[in-house]
C-alpha cells in the first residue's frame, strides 16, 4: 500500500523523465531494486543536487506509489569518489551497475547482492590499491569485475562450474568454458559444445580463485580480458540480453 519508508541503497542508473524529473533505477539494502521518480532533479536549485549520481550510496526517504515510488529524500551515505578518478575504474563501476539492474528482479529482497555491490564499487574506488589504467599487474581493479560477475552469477543461482567439468564431472584438465553446459569443461565434453570459449586450465584455474576469493586479486590484463569475456558470455546466455557497460569494460 502507498506510505513512506526508509532505505538505503545504490543508485543504478537514471533517465530523464518529462523536462525537470528522472527515474532513478537503485539497488537498495532492504527493499531490492527499486524505480523511483525524482521531481525536478534537473532544475538548477533542485534539492538533490548531485546526491543521486550513478554508483552512489544513499539513504532515502521514499514514497512507494502504485506504479512508481517517489524519492522525497535522498542524503549521501558513500559518494565513491574514487570511481570518477578515470574512465576504467567509471566504466567498471558502470559494468557492475547494469549487471545488478539486469540481473535481478524488481522488489526482491537480496542482502547478499547489495553487500556485494557496495563490495565492488568500493574495491573500484579504493585509489590506495593503485591501478595501471588496464587492470595489471600494478593494482587490484582490474579483476574487480570479472569477480564481481562471477559472484553475483553464483549468487543468483547460475553458479559456474569450475572444479569439475560441468557435463561429465570428471576431474581432468579443464581448457574451455561452455555457457551452455554451466562452466568449465574437458576436451572430451567440447564435441558437446563447438562454440564453448578456449581459455587454458590456467585461465580456469584463475576464474575459480576470483570466485572464492576477496575483491582486489592480482592478474596480468590478457588474462582479465579473456576471463571477463568469457564471463559476459556466460551471462548473456542466461539473461538473454546483452551487457552493453560489461562489453566496454572488457575493452577499456
Amino acid at each position: 500500500m502507498p506510505g513512506l519508508y526508509r532505505d538505503e541503497g545504490v543508485v543504478l542508473k537514471t533517465i530523464k523523465l518529462g523536462e525537470a524529473d528522472r527515474i532513478v533505477t537503485l539497488f537498495t539494502r532492504a527493499n531490492g531494486k527499486v524505480r523511483a521518480v525524482a521531481k525536478g532533479i534537473r532544475k538548477t536549485k533542485s534539492r538533490f543536487g548531485a546526491r543521486l549520481e550513478p554508483y552512489t550510496q544513499v539513504a532515502l526517504l521514499i514514497y512507494s506509489g502504485r506504479t512508481l515510488d517517489t524519492i522525497t529524500q535522498a542524503d549521501i551515505v558513500e559518494p565513491f569518489t574514487g570511481l570518477r578518478a578515470d574512465y576504467t575504474r567509471l566504466t567498471a563501476a558502470a559494468a557492475l551497475a547494469e549487471t545488478v539492474e539486469k540481473i535481478t528482479p524488481d522488489r526482491e529482497s537480496a542482502y547478499s547482492t547489495y553487500a556485494l555491490l557496495l563490495g565492488g564499487l568500493s574495491a573500484l574506488a579504493d585509489t590506495g590499491r593503485g591501478t595501471n589504467g588496464t587492470g595489471g599487474t600494478h593494482g587490484g581493479q582490474g579483476t574487480v569485475v570479472p569477480a564481481f560477475l562471477a559472484k553475483i552469477l553464483s549468487l543468483s543461482g547460475y553458479h559456474p562450474q569450475l572444479s569439475a567439468c560441468a557435463s561429465c564431472s570428471g576431474r581432468g584438465e579443464l581448457r574451455f568454458f561452455s555457457p551452455c553446459l554451466g562452466g568449465a569443461i574437458c576436451d572430451v565434453c567440447r564435441a558437446e559444445d563447438r562454440g564453448a570459449v578456449h581459455l587454458g586450465a590456467a585461465r580456469v584455474r584463475l576464474m575459480a580463485h576470483l570466485l572464492a576469493a576477496d575483491f582486489g586479486q592480482r592478474a596480468e590484463p590478457d588474462a582479465i580480458l579473456e576471463i571477463t569475456q568469457a564471463l559476459r558470455r556466460y551471462a548473456e546466455y542466461h539473461l538473454e540480453r546483452p551487457l552493453r557497460s560489461l562489453q566496454l569494460s572488457a575493452t577499456s
